[in-house]
């Protein structure tokens, strides 16, 4: 057995908030004597865009603290504690290596502009030690090379379906000794210290659900295994109220409250004790759409967040501010767009149905730079994902991965998907907040 190192380790959690199948923090238990756990949270995510509206609303802020009172929680119990810091990351890394005398830093590997950007600040001092804890299927798995990365999903997913493996799990790491909690750590943040009012949520919700890792493997429990409504997934998961349609197993997955290799396995044990059907089929099919556009955003970088998108076509793009805040408002002349967009406005979330159709009307029917309306749901989404939100923002802009360039016929989909009105009923009333 290797013997463990007598150095500090920092596990610098970001988009992984878990103890189970997280890779960081076991290397990290196996390898030193001493791991301290932390999560920054930048100032930039506090202050208002050029667009007017936060990088982080409201929405995303509660659930990401109550995630992280949850990570906490789990940490303590195998002897870790969390550090959770505010404002200037430079600053904040710099102080914890000097405080513990940190000597490594786990973590998950990023490779957008911002995230990398955070890397290039720890201290020269800190041996750094990444591991991609994100995907379904594991880069060095995948049955092709980045650069080779097919620009159609159905290629990429017949290719990965056929010749790629999802690796198996791993289980929460043991508890080290009780002499490695931290006799004091920086107060725990609340939303009115972050700069947020307390709220309450919307009664009409689809999402009446908390942030954490236990919160997640409930609703696994609960969506699986308790109800059997995966058996259905596929018929419903275009439903618009309510939160039995979807799995909205999104939310956990954008924090890393749970893992995408776990969900697979859970219906895998769900397809041999339950049932195997074009439903459970469809679960793991849509994690494996959430792998390609994070492929999509390794191999083409920051073209994601150009104009011109992966394909550098060009439009006429719009950047009038007032059709953006009555976009925003839902005020427009589509009663769908509205709808959808005053259910975001209240909760913080919108059903994948409802997220094509405003993004096709704002970029393709006004014709509107898109990177405004993925900012407006990188401020608003409570799952947000940098990869989805852009790869499904440039594809529904027409400068993605949609290979048939469309554009959504709201009244079509509308008359398709809310039949007798009763969603556009629900949320074109006056939106209780």
């Amino acid at each position: 057995m290797q013997k463990k190192k007598k150095t500090a380790a920092i596990v610098w959690f970001r988009n992984d908030l878990r103890v189970r199948d997280q890779h960081s923090l076991s290397n990290a238990i196996a390898k030193h004597e001493q791991v301290i756990g932390l999560y920054h949270i930048p100032k930039e995510w506090l202050l208002p865009t050029p667009w007017g509206f936060k990088k982080m609303e409201r929405y995303r802020a509660k659930f990401l603290l109550q995630t992280l009172m949850q990570l906490k929680k789990e940490l303590e119990k195998i002897n870790i504690s969390l550090l959770v810091t505010v404002g200037n990351w430079a600053e904040s890394i710099a102080t914890v290596q000097k405080n513990y005398a940190v000597s490594d830093v786990y973590g998950q590997k990023e490779w957008t502009q911002e995230e990398v950007e955070q890397e290039q600040q720890l201290p020269n001092i800190l041996t750094t030690h990444w591991c991609y804890d994100q995907f379904l299927y594991h880069p060095e798995d995948i049955p092709m090379e980045l650069s080779t990365l097919p620009e159609v999903f159905t290629v990429f997913r017949k290719k990965c379906e056929k010749q790629a493996i999802v690796r198996e799990t791993i289980p929460a790491p043991e508890a080290m000794p009780d002499e490695n909690v931290l006799t004091s750590v920086p107060e725990f943040p609340t939303l009115k210290k972050l700069g947020y009012e307390e709220f309450e949520a919307d009664s009409r919700t689809a999402i009446p659900f908390v942030g954490g890792e236990s919160a997640a493997w409930a609703r696994v429990q609960t969506y699986f295994w308790e109800t059997k409504q995966l058996s259905y997934y596929k018929q419903t998961r275009n439903g618009l109220l309510g939160d039995k349609y979807s799995s909205k197993l999104s939310l956990w997955l954008a924090f890393g409250s749970i893992s995408p290799r776990a969900i697979y396995a859970e219906v895998k044990n769900y397809e041999r004790d339950i049932i195997k059907n074009s439903s459970t089929y469809w679960l793991i099919f849509e994690l494996i759409w959430r792998d390609y556009f994070k492929y999509i955003s390794r191999k083409h970088g920051n073209n994601i967040f150009k104009l011109g998108g992966i394909l550098s076509k060009e439009y006429e793009w719009n950047t009038d501010l007032r059709k953006l805040n009555k976009w925003i408002a839902g005020n427009t002349p589509e009663p769908f767009v509205n709808a959808n967009m005053l259910e975001l406005s209240a909760t913080g979330f919108m059903s994948n149905r409802g997220r094509q159709n405003v993004a096709s009307f704002f970029a393709k029917g006004w014709k509107m730079d898109w990177r405004m309306g993925a900012a407006y749901f990188e401020s608003m989404l409570i799952d947000y994902d940098v990869h989805s939100n852009y790869g499904n923002w440039m594809y529904n802009a027409g400068v993605g991965n949609d290979p048939r360039d469309r554009q959504f016929n709201i009244a079509w989909q509308a008359a398709c998907y809310d039949a007798n009105g009763t969603y556009q009923k629900t949320w074109l009333q006056k939106t209780l907040f």
